[in-house]
Protein backbone atom coordinates (compact mmCIF):
# COMPACT_ATOMS: atom_id res chain seq x y z
CA UNK A 1 0.00 0.00 0.00
CA UNK A 2 3.12 2.66 1.33
CA UNK A 3 4.92 1.33 -2.13
CA UNK A 4 1.44 2.07 -4.28
CA UNK A 5 1.40 5.47 -3.00
CA UNK A 6 4.58 6.39 -3.05
CA UNK A 7 4.50 5.24 -6.83
CA UNK A 8 1.31 7.75 -7.62
CA UNK A 9 3.28 10.25 -5.81
CA UNK A 10 6.44 10.20 -8.23
CA UNK A 11 4.48 10.50 -10.85
CA UNK A 12 2.38 13.49 -10.24
CA UNK A 13 6.26 14.74 -8.99
CA UNK A 14 7.29 13.96 -12.93
CA UNK A 15 4.48 15.64 -14.29
CA UNK A 16 5.09 19.02 -15.98
CA UNK A 17 2.47 22.05 -17.49
CA UNK A 18 -0.56 23.28 -16.49
CA UNK A 19 -1.50 19.71 -15.26
CA UNK A 20 1.48 19.16 -12.72
CA UNK A 21 -1.13 20.76 -10.29
CA UNK A 22 -4.17 18.71 -10.88
CA UNK A 23 -4.65 16.07 -8.26
CA UNK A 24 -6.36 13.07 -9.25
CA UNK A 25 -7.79 10.78 -6.56
CA UNK A 26 -6.76 6.56 -6.08
CA UNK A 27 -7.69 4.95 -9.63
CA UNK A 28 -8.55 8.40 -11.57
CA UNK A 29 -7.23 10.13 -14.39
CA UNK A 30 -8.10 13.03 -16.63
CA UNK A 31 -9.32 13.18 -19.73
CA UNK A 32 -9.29 16.24 -22.05
CA UNK A 33 -9.87 17.74 -25.39
CA UNK A 34 -9.78 20.94 -27.24
CA UNK A 35 -12.76 21.71 -29.63
CA UNK A 36 -11.66 23.65 -32.77
CA UNK A 37 -13.95 24.57 -36.07
CA UNK A 38 -12.80 23.79 -39.36
CA UNK A 39 -10.54 27.47 -39.88
CA UNK A 40 -8.57 25.76 -35.96
CA UNK A 41 -10.19 28.45 -34.16
CA UNK A 42 -11.55 27.52 -30.60
CA UNK A 43 -15.54 26.53 -30.16
CA UNK A 44 -16.53 27.92 -26.97
CA UNK A 45 -19.44 26.38 -25.29
CA UNK A 46 -19.38 23.43 -26.96
CA UNK A 47 -21.35 20.83 -25.01
CA UNK A 48 -19.18 17.57 -24.32
CA UNK A 49 -20.87 14.72 -22.54
CA UNK A 50 -18.48 11.92 -21.11
CA UNK A 51 -20.28 8.22 -20.52
CA UNK A 52 -18.85 5.27 -19.35
CA UNK A 53 -18.65 1.25 -21.42
CA UNK A 54 -22.55 0.65 -20.02
CA UNK A 55 -23.42 3.97 -21.76
CA UNK A 56 -23.97 5.67 -18.11
CA UNK A 57 -23.29 9.45 -18.43
CA UNK A 58 -20.60 9.92 -15.81
CA UNK A 59 -19.61 14.00 -16.51
CA UNK A 60 -20.81 16.83 -19.10
CA UNK A 61 -20.37 20.49 -19.50
CA UNK A 62 -19.10 23.27 -21.77
CA UNK A 63 -15.79 24.01 -22.90
CA UNK A 64 -13.94 27.03 -22.14
CA UNK A 65 -13.60 30.42 -24.41
CA UNK A 66 -10.34 28.24 -26.00
CA UNK A 67 -12.35 25.61 -26.91
CA UNK A 68 -10.75 23.18 -23.84
CA UNK A 69 -12.52 21.03 -21.32
CA UNK A 70 -10.59 18.66 -18.92
CA UNK A 71 -12.31 16.33 -16.37
CA UNK A 72 -11.47 14.09 -13.75
CA UNK A 73 -12.57 10.72 -14.04
CA UNK A 74 -12.11 7.09 -12.68
CA UNK A 75 -9.81 4.77 -14.55
CA UNK A 76 -11.67 2.51 -17.60
CA UNK A 77 -13.41 3.08 -21.09
CA UNK A 78 -15.07 5.72 -22.10
CA UNK A 79 -17.11 7.84 -24.91
CA UNK A 80 -16.85 11.32 -25.52
CA UNK A 81 -19.85 13.06 -27.56
CA UNK A 82 -18.88 16.95 -28.74
CA UNK A 83 -21.62 19.16 -30.14
CA UNK A 84 -22.18 22.38 -31.12
CA UNK A 85 -25.07 24.84 -32.82
CA UNK A 86 -24.62 24.47 -36.44
CA UNK A 87 -21.48 21.46 -36.40
CA UNK A 88 -22.25 17.62 -36.78
CA UNK A 89 -21.25 15.99 -33.76
CA UNK A 90 -18.23 14.46 -33.08
CA UNK A 91 -17.90 11.02 -30.92
CA UNK A 92 -14.81 9.25 -29.83
CA UNK A 93 -13.38 6.28 -27.20
CA UNK A 94 -11.11 7.26 -24.57
CA UNK A 95 -8.86 4.87 -22.01
CA UNK A 96 -8.23 6.85 -18.78
CA UNK A 97 -5.67 5.21 -16.74
CA UNK A 98 -4.52 6.48 -13.12
CA UNK A 99 -3.09 9.13 -12.72
CA UNK A 100 -2.79 10.03 -16.15
CA UNK A 101 -3.93 12.10 -18.63
CA UNK A 102 -5.80 10.95 -21.66
CA UNK A 103 -5.49 13.92 -24.42
CA UNK A 104 -7.76 13.18 -27.19
CA UNK A 105 -5.57 16.40 -28.49
CA UNK A 106 -7.34 18.71 -30.95
CA UNK A 107 -10.76 17.72 -32.13
CA UNK A 108 -12.40 19.64 -35.43
CA UNK A 109 -16.10 19.76 -35.73
CA UNK A 110 -17.27 19.77 -39.29
CA UNK A 111 -20.41 22.38 -40.52
CA UNK A 112 -23.25 20.48 -39.95
CA UNK A 113 -25.72 20.99 -43.32
CA UNK A 114 -29.12 22.69 -42.38
CA UNK A 115 -32.24 20.40 -42.40
CA UNK A 116 -34.31 20.67 -45.54
CA UNK A 117 -36.91 23.23 -45.75
CA UNK A 118 -40.83 23.01 -46.21
CA UNK A 119 -41.88 23.44 -49.99
CA UNK A 120 -43.25 26.91 -50.73
CA UNK A 121 -46.84 26.91 -50.23
CA UNK A 122 -49.66 27.26 -47.42
CA UNK A 123 -49.11 24.94 -44.58
CA UNK A 124 -51.13 25.27 -41.91
CA UNK A 125 -50.40 24.57 -37.45
CA UNK A 126 -51.77 21.20 -36.53
CA UNK A 127 -52.64 21.36 -32.97
CA UNK A 128 -52.78 17.41 -32.03
CA UNK A 129 -48.73 17.52 -32.41
CA UNK A 130 -48.63 21.32 -31.19
CA UNK A 131 -48.28 22.55 -28.25
CA UNK A 132 -48.07 26.23 -26.61
CA UNK A 133 -46.95 26.47 -23.29
CA UNK A 134 -45.94 28.96 -20.43
CA UNK A 135 -44.25 29.27 -17.20
CA UNK A 136 -44.39 32.03 -14.93
CA UNK A 137 -42.97 32.67 -11.42
CA UNK A 138 -45.93 32.68 -8.65
CA UNK A 139 -45.17 34.82 -5.37
CA UNK A 140 -41.73 34.99 -6.23
CA UNK A 141 -41.48 31.39 -5.31
CA UNK A 142 -42.82 27.66 -6.83
CA UNK A 143 -43.45 28.16 -10.61
CA UNK A 144 -46.99 28.04 -12.34
CA UNK A 145 -46.73 25.81 -15.82
CA UNK A 146 -49.43 26.15 -18.34
CA UNK A 147 -50.67 26.02 -22.02
CA UNK A 148 -53.20 27.28 -24.07
CA UNK A 149 -55.29 24.38 -25.05
CA UNK A 150 -56.99 25.63 -28.33
CA UNK A 151 -55.55 27.42 -31.18
CA UNK A 152 -54.85 27.23 -34.62
CA UNK A 153 -52.41 29.11 -37.02
CA UNK A 154 -51.25 29.25 -40.97
CA UNK A 155 -47.68 29.65 -42.47
CA UNK A 156 -47.12 30.81 -46.03
CA UNK A 157 -43.67 29.32 -47.08
CA UNK A 158 -42.24 31.61 -49.79
CA UNK A 159 -39.22 30.69 -52.31
CA UNK A 160 -37.01 32.58 -50.29
CA UNK A 161 -37.36 31.27 -46.60
CA UNK A 162 -37.22 34.35 -45.32
CA UNK A 163 -39.91 36.39 -47.18
CA UNK A 164 -42.16 33.80 -45.43
CA UNK A 165 -45.23 35.03 -43.27
CA UNK A 166 -47.65 33.29 -40.27
CA UNK A 167 -50.49 34.32 -38.42
CA UNK A 168 -51.84 32.36 -35.41
CA UNK A 169 -55.11 32.96 -33.15
CA UNK A 170 -54.93 31.31 -29.69
CA UNK A 171 -58.12 31.73 -27.75
CA UNK A 172 -57.23 33.51 -24.56
CA UNK A 173 -60.21 31.43 -22.37
CA UNK A 174 -58.22 27.77 -23.28
CA UNK A 175 -55.60 28.46 -20.44
CA UNK A 176 -54.98 26.00 -18.33
CA UNK A 177 -52.89 25.95 -15.68
CA UNK A 178 -54.90 22.62 -14.19
CA UNK A 179 -56.20 24.03 -11.09
CA UNK A 180 -59.61 25.75 -12.19
CA UNK A 181 -60.11 28.00 -9.04
CA UNK A 182 -56.74 29.70 -10.55
CA UNK A 183 -57.77 29.06 -14.35
CA UNK A 184 -61.14 31.22 -13.22
CA UNK A 185 -58.89 33.93 -11.93
CA UNK A 186 -56.68 34.29 -15.21
CA UNK A 187 -60.06 34.61 -16.97
CA UNK A 188 -61.17 37.37 -15.18
CA UNK A 189 -60.69 41.10 -15.53
CA UNK A 190 -57.59 41.48 -13.14
CA UNK A 191 -55.46 39.36 -15.72
CA UNK A 192 -56.31 38.20 -19.23
CA UNK A 193 -59.98 39.78 -19.48
CA UNK A 194 -61.25 37.07 -21.92
CA UNK A 195 -64.58 38.89 -21.79
CA UNK A 196 -62.95 42.13 -23.50
CA UNK A 197 -60.01 40.51 -25.34
CA UNK A 198 -60.72 36.63 -26.43
CA UNK A 199 -57.99 36.21 -28.60
CA UNK A 200 -54.01 36.56 -28.50
CA UNK A 201 -52.85 37.28 -31.82
CA UNK A 202 -49.17 36.59 -33.27
CA UNK A 203 -48.54 38.10 -37.19
CA UNK A 204 -45.02 37.68 -38.33
CA UNK A 205 -43.43 38.34 -42.07
CA UNK A 206 -40.20 38.30 -41.05
CA UNK A 207 -38.18 35.39 -40.70
CA UNK A 208 -34.26 35.41 -40.33
CA UNK A 209 -31.87 32.71 -40.70
CA UNK A 210 -29.09 32.83 -38.14
CA UNK A 211 -27.02 30.02 -39.05
CA UNK A 212 -27.63 26.33 -39.32
CA UNK A 213 -31.23 25.22 -37.93
CA UNK A 214 -32.04 28.80 -35.79
CA UNK A 215 -34.03 31.11 -36.85
CA UNK A 216 -35.50 34.37 -35.61
CA UNK A 217 -39.07 35.08 -36.28
CA UNK A 218 -40.34 38.68 -35.45
CA UNK A 219 -44.00 39.94 -35.21
CA UNK A 220 -46.52 41.50 -33.83
CA UNK A 221 -48.15 39.92 -31.12
CA UNK A 222 -51.88 41.32 -29.72
CA UNK A 223 -52.42 40.77 -26.27
CA UNK A 224 -55.20 42.23 -23.49
CA UNK A 225 -55.44 44.88 -26.09
CA UNK A 226 -52.00 45.81 -26.88
CA UNK A 227 -49.88 44.79 -29.53
CA UNK A 228 -46.00 44.81 -29.25
CA UNK A 229 -43.01 43.46 -31.69
CA UNK A 230 -41.54 40.10 -29.91
CA UNK A 231 -38.73 37.83 -31.78
CA UNK A 232 -39.40 33.82 -31.58
CA UNK A 233 -35.78 31.85 -30.88
CA UNK A 234 -36.90 29.08 -33.25
CA UNK A 235 -35.06 25.92 -33.76
CA UNK A 236 -35.95 24.00 -37.06
CA UNK A 237 -36.26 20.59 -36.50
CA UNK A 238 -36.54 19.38 -40.15
CA UNK A 239 -38.98 17.28 -42.17
CA UNK A 240 -41.23 14.15 -41.24
CA UNK A 241 -43.80 11.76 -42.52
CA UNK A 242 -47.16 11.57 -40.62
CA UNK A 243 -48.48 7.73 -39.63
CA UNK A 244 -50.75 8.15 -43.15
CA UNK A 245 -47.28 9.40 -45.12
CA UNK A 246 -48.86 12.70 -45.07
CA UNK A 247 -45.69 15.59 -45.19
CA UNK A 248 -45.04 17.67 -42.21
CA UNK A 249 -42.32 20.16 -40.65
CA UNK A 250 -41.08 20.67 -37.19
CA UNK A 251 -40.25 23.69 -34.67
CA UNK A 252 -39.73 24.48 -31.09
CA UNK A 253 -39.54 28.09 -30.30
CA UNK A 254 -39.08 30.53 -27.19
CA UNK A 255 -39.44 33.89 -26.31
CA UNK A 256 -40.14 35.25 -22.78
CA UNK A 257 -42.95 38.38 -22.46
CA UNK A 258 -42.97 41.15 -20.26
CA UNK A 259 -46.35 41.68 -18.59
CA UNK A 260 -46.37 45.24 -18.00
CA UNK A 261 -45.39 45.96 -21.47
CA UNK A 262 -48.79 44.53 -22.34
CA UNK A 263 -50.96 46.80 -19.36
CA UNK A 264 -51.57 43.22 -17.66
CA UNK A 265 -50.44 44.56 -14.23
CA UNK A 266 -53.13 43.64 -12.17
CA UNK A 267 -53.37 46.38 -9.88
CA UNK A 268 -55.87 44.83 -7.51
CA UNK A 269 -53.09 42.69 -6.38
CA UNK A 270 -49.84 45.06 -6.61
CA UNK A 271 -52.15 47.36 -4.21
CA UNK A 272 -52.46 45.06 -1.65
CA UNK A 273 -48.30 44.33 -1.85
CA UNK A 274 -48.79 40.66 -3.82
CA UNK A 275 -46.79 40.36 -6.54
CA UNK A 276 -48.89 37.30 -7.99
CA UNK A 277 -46.33 36.85 -10.92
CA UNK A 278 -43.23 37.67 -11.88
CA UNK A 279 -42.41 40.53 -14.07
CA UNK A 280 -41.39 38.01 -16.98
CA UNK A 281 -43.02 35.14 -18.52
CA UNK A 282 -41.74 32.50 -20.47
CA UNK A 283 -43.54 30.82 -23.50
CA UNK A 284 -42.13 27.32 -25.47
CA UNK A 285 -43.64 26.29 -28.39
CA UNK A 286 -43.74 23.05 -30.08
CA UNK A 287 -44.98 23.55 -33.52
CA UNK A 288 -45.47 21.12 -36.16
CA UNK A 289 -47.23 22.10 -39.15
CA UNK A 290 -49.01 20.06 -42.52
CA UNK A 291 -49.64 21.45 -46.05
CA UNK A 292 -53.01 23.55 -46.07
CA UNK A 293 -55.68 21.16 -46.83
Amino acid sequence: MIGRWLGSRTKRMQRTGPLAAVRTPPDAGVLSCRVLDPVNEPVPNAEFTVSDAMGRKVVSGGTDPFGSFVATVPTGEYRLAVSAEGYTPYRASATVMEDTLASLGDVTLQVAQPPELPTPGDWEIEPAHSSIAFTARHIGLARIHGRFNSFAGAVRIADDMEQSAMHVVIDAASIDTNVKMRDDHLRSGDFLDVQRFPTLEFYSDRFTHRGGNRWAVTGALSLHGVTRTVTLDAEYLGLGNGMEGEARAACRATTELHRDDFTVSWQTMLARGIAVVGPSIRIDLDIQIVPKS
